[in-house]
């Protein structure tokens, strides 16, 4: 059975996307850690992040330094941080946090609150930013 992150890839489930090219996408969370919460997929469905062929894994972070530089860009924060856990979708993933302050990078940390509009114009400056 294809993931979510594979129906987003075919169109299936909407999603705001702020980078692709043939291997990789990039959109935003929909229950973000902070302004700017991004993940980061490959196009092909495999589960853990360490199956991923040497190819397909150096492309993965090579593509999520590009997106993570035009969320610096897009976004203020301090940095962007990087976690790799991968246990609430099966299919391999990086998450994008731009954060001030390092609780910001708790999965249990209180979330923002992001309207929907907000979500558009963040998607937009960082697809922008994007090269």
């Amino acid at each position: 059975m294809a993931s979510i992150f594979t129906k987003i890839i075919n169109g299936e489930i909407p999603a705001l996307k702020v980078a692709e090219d043939s291997k990789f996408l990039a959109f935003l969370d929909i229950n973000p850690l902070a302004k700017g919460h991004t993940l980061v997929i490959p196009k092909i469905e495999v589960d853990y992040i360490f199956d991923l062929e040497n190819e397909e894994f150096l492309g993965l972070h090579a593509f999520s330094k590009r997106v993570a530089i035009a969320l610096e860009k897009s976004v203020k924060c301090k940095r962007v941080g990087v976690i790799v856990i991968g246990t609430e979708v099966p299919h391999a993933h990086i998450h994008l946090v731009p954060f001030q302050k390092e609780e910001q990078m708790s999965f249990s940390s209180n979330r923002p609150r992001i309207s929907k509009e907000e979500m558009n114009t963040i998607a937009i400056q960082i697809s922008e930013n994007f090269i």
